[in-house]
């Protein structure tokens, strides 16, 4: 049986980094207050010469050096962005060109913070039907490009990144288990209002940002991981005791420290970046899994369970065999 594993691992930080500090010059905040309600201490910003694409081919080009593949060995690509570069071609498709490489299938997913467990569940699902054998699954995001400085209550949360894993067939079991939902009622409690479709226009207060009511998505995200889990753990006839490592979505310290008391993880076996990166969206998972990869928490062999929660509303969950 053929089995889709993570051969390398790659992430992409911005070079500038807004502090809460910074944030206290431009609007009613304060260090305090914001970590307070979200651990956040900074978060890394696209200069005005960096695009989606641009830290995506950093973070895939890392990734294909740790595995030790070239552009011609890449057959897949699948961005999980919910800021792409333009409205087509994909973001994909520019990686790709840039890359180097040549007639492999490339497509975005836009499934917001969950866009990375989207996008590792359909290429498991291409390498274990023979429709692939390495691929490109790349998170990244320029949230900064559709955040309202103006509202503290959503600008401290962002931060742009990019991470990316290769994936490759395998003989040996990598990812196990891999489930996404979703659920459209939620639609107007995490979102950008405006798009193609409904129109576009800036000059509307607030419709070309991010606009969350954040009471209401504490409480979904944190009942969602738990249900997440358990689902992964049931499907594979185990129990949350077999799980290494738990890497979720970075979205607020107070979400995580939540959703880990639930499952009786200790913080101990958890990644936490969101102190550092802020609330990368789709790359987030990938960025902290490259960090605790790097430095020696996480070791091959080791069972990881990654769990997504984003707009939509949309979730996801996958266990892997790092």
């Amino acid at each position: 049986m053929t089995h889709a594993r993570i051969a390398g691992i790659g992430s992409f930080l911005p070079e500038k980094v807004v502090t809460n500090t910074d944030l206290e010059k431009v609007m009613d905040t304060s260090d305090e207050w914001i970590q307070e309600r979200t651990g956040i201490k900074r978060r890394h910003v696209v200069a005005d010469d960096e695009f989606t694409s641009s830290i995506g081919v950093q973070a895939a080009r890392r990734a294909m050096d740790d595995a030790g593949v070239g552009p011609e060995d890449i057959d897949l690509i699948i961005v999980g962005t919910c800021t792409p570069d333009k409205v087509f071609p994909s973001t994909a498709c520019i990686i790709q060109h840039q890359l180097g490489v040549k007639g492999s299938a490339a497509f975005d997913v836009n499934a917001a913070c969950s866009g990375f467990l989207y996008a590792l569940d359909l290429a498991n699902r291409y390498i274990k039907t023979g429709g692939a054998q390495t691929a490109l699954v790349i998170g990244a995001e320029t949230l900064s490009r559709i955040t309202n400085w103006e509202d503290r209550g959503t600008a401290v949360l962002f931060g742009d990144g990019a991470g990316c894993v290769v994936l490759q067939a395998s003989d040996e079991p990598g990812i196990l288990s891999t489930h996404i939902h979703a659920d459209g009622q939620f639609e107007e409690l995490l979102q950008v209002r405006s798009g193609i479709s409904v129109g576009y226009d800036k000059t509307r207060a607030g419709e070309a940002f991010i606009e969350m009511n954040g009471n209401a998505v504490f409480k979904r995200a944190v009942a969602t991981f738990d249900a997440i889990a358990r689902e992964t753990v049931a499907d594979l006839d185990g129990d949350l005791g077999d799980i290494d490592w738990f890497v979720p979505h970075q979205a607020n310290m107070r979400i995580i420290k939540a959703a880990a008391k639930k499952l009786g993880m200790p913080m101990e076996r958890v990644i936490a970046t969101v102190d550092e990166h802020a609330n990368t969206s789709g790359a987030s998972i990938p960025l902290a899994l490259e960090l605790a990869v790097r430095d020696g928490r996480i070791q091959r062999g080791d069972t990881v369970l990654f769990a997504a929660f984003g707009a939509g509303f949309t979730w996801g969950s996958a266990m892997i065999k790092y």
